[in-house]
């Protein structure tokens, strides 16, 4: 499934470059300071096997357009060390945990544009946990400080009403706390960090004023 997920997103990136040249002569006159979207990551939950019924809500606010606010709620559900990288391990049989954990996560971010629509950007995600196993009961709370770096470009189309935004990112844990020790085991046998691509995508917006009358 991660490599069907993959292919596609290759695709839309692809199918994204052919607008390139449209964006940058009317940039100025259609800036939009408030954004919406999520990820295309959300195709994940095609998976019948291993659904993570995964929910992610981006919103952003531009104090100007080099320099942007960018708040994210992730929710999902994950049997895997969180380590393993996407590959023949991942998903694969002995691997995964003895039960599953589910996460409520807040995440904070700032992002920087450099040239055009190439930008990085740092979030640090704090994730909620709640382990479970197999036999559905649960098995204790924990807590996940996530540090993201992502190198992307952003595409614009229709008068930048709408944005795709193709990316390679690094994560890093620094704080994980109270995992399960049926868990631990197998995550002592991954690293703390992780490579992964982004393919989020948004809405662009103003937020109009409202004129006040004075009687």
């Amino acid at each position: 499934m991660q490599r069907k997920f993959l292919w596609i997103g290759l695709a839309v990136v692809l199918a994204s470059s052919l607008q390139v040249q449209a964006q940058s002569a009317k940039q100025d006159s259609t800036y939009r300071k408030w954004f919406v979207g999520s990820t295309l990551f959300l195709l994940g939950n095609l998976d019948q096997t291993n659904n993570p019924e995964f929910i992610q809500l981006n919103a952003g606010y531009r104090i100007n357009p080099k320099n942007v606010v960018l708040f994210k709620f992730k929710r999902s559900k994950y049997a895997w060390p969180i380590g393993i990288p996407f590959g023949p391990d991942f998903d694969a049989p002995g691997l995964n945990y003895p039960g599953h954990a589910r996460i409520l996560a807040p995440q904070i971010g700032y992002q920087r544009f450099w040239w055009k629509g190439a930008y990085t950007s740092l979030t640090a995600m704090n994730a909620f946990e709640k382990y479970v196993d197999e036999s559905k009961k649960k098995i204790g709370n924990g807590y996940t400080l996530y540090l993201d770096f992502y190198l992307a470009y952003q595409f614009r189309f229709l008068k930048n009403r709408f944005f795709f935004e193709p990316a390679i990112g690094f994560s890093y844990w620094p704080v994980r706390t109270n995992v399960p020790e049926s868990f631990k085991t197998l995550e002592n046998k991954w690293p703390n960090y992780f490579i992964q691509p982004g393919f989020d995508f948004g809405y662009n917006f103003n937020v109009k004023k409202v004129n006040k009358r004075h009687y």
